[in-house]
């Protein structure tokens, strides 16, 4: 009788520390967050103006968190193929993605989308923000933003606009420079900044509405013109280009800002690695640097402050995308 007490006290002993051993190790992991390789999708094509934004930042937290970020390309349809694969993620902390205002606040007003930008993921660290810049090649006979217009108005059937994808801030740029100047030139809309610059620089687009990061090299180098940009300020890359508002387009504003999201849900114990991480990588005198190098002021702000930023601009598109007449594609 006590041989078969004993085996049972034994089995339970066993089970128990069993148990015991399993949380400790569930609660280690989690305390031990990251421990293996994060992946940073990206919505666009390599060489794009998310992708040279994000890779010195990643370098940087890498260093600090222990872990390398993995960069992963899944472009097309405007960036939302993406931020619909992150809202759809396990919210463990080892997929995050570099987002722009593009999918978060713009495609939601102009089509349904399987994602709720307010509901369906964490805000974890703003990284910059600034305009795009209308941009033609040397040779165009456009030599200003007035002269575009004219030509354009003059014989619309020989010119568009390119952009990095349909519901991206240059496509809603242009549509509302279509609308507020009576003018009826065609989108075109790439797979990203980079496939957009070479498409412009190859003539077959007249005129493209690309962000500042990407055609930030084509600028340096001279093979590719600055006519404007879409901010109300003036861009830190190009202090001598001047915004539409002041080219006589006043209140005329389109700007663009990236970030850095997860899936909805990511455990405290993963947002108090990452947030503070990014944050200390975001005051790096290097990164700032590169970043307004890029054309881009940076915007601090809390993850709170960026639920209430999204917030804010789904309203504000909202009402220039209904003011301008802007259609899906």
């Amino acid at each position: 009788m006590m041989s078969k007490i004993n085996k049972l006290w034994s089995f339970v002993f066993a089970l128990t520390s069993a148990l015991t051993l399993s949380g400790l190790s569930e609660n280690t992991q989690a305390q031990e967050y990251p421990n293996k390789p994060i992946k940073m999708i990206i919505g666009y094509s390599a060489g794009g103006a998310a992708d040279k934004l994000i890779r010195p930042i990643a370098e940087r937290t890498a260093k600090i968190i222990g872990q390398p970020f993995i960069m992963e390309y899944r472009p097309g349809a405007g960036a939302s193929i993406a931020l619909d694969l992150i809202a759809k993620a396990d919210p463990d902390g080892y997929t995050l993605h570099i987002t722009d205002s593009g999918p978060m606040v713009i495609l939601p007003n102009l089509r349904k989308l399987a994602y709720d930008p307010l509901k369906d993921f964490t805000n974890i660290a703003m990284i910059a923000g600034g305009g795009t810049v209308i941009v033609v090649r040397p040779d165009s006979p456009a030599k200003d933003i007035k002269t575009l217009i004219a030509l354009a108005k003059k014989d619309p059937s020989k010119w568009s606009y390119g952009t990095s994808g349909i519901g991206g801030v240059g496509h809603l740029a242009g549509e509302q420079l279509n609308k507020r100047e009576n003018l009826n030139i065609t989108h075109v809309p790439y797979k990203g900044g980079n496939p957009a610059v070479v498409e412009v620089l190859g003539g077959h687009v007249p005129f493209l509405f690309s962000s500042l990061g990407s055609a930030a090299t084509q600028l340096e180098a001279g093979t590719l013109k600055p006519l404007a940009v879409t901010s109300l300020k003036r861009s830190v890359m190009l202090p001598n280009v001047p915004t539409l508002d002041e080219s006589g387009y006043k209140g005329f504003d389109a700007a663009i800002w990236f970030s850095i999201v997860g899936p909805k849900g990511l455990p405290a114990e993963v947002m108090a690695k990452l947030v503070p991480a990014f944050n200390e990588v975001m005051k790096d005198p290097a990164v700032i640097k590169g970043i307004n190098v890029d054309g881009y002021d940076m915007m601090p702000m809390t993850p709170g402050q960026m639920d209430d930023l999204v917030k804010k601009d789904l309203a504000h598109w909202g009402k220039i995308i209904k003011d301008a007449n802007v259609r899906d594609e």
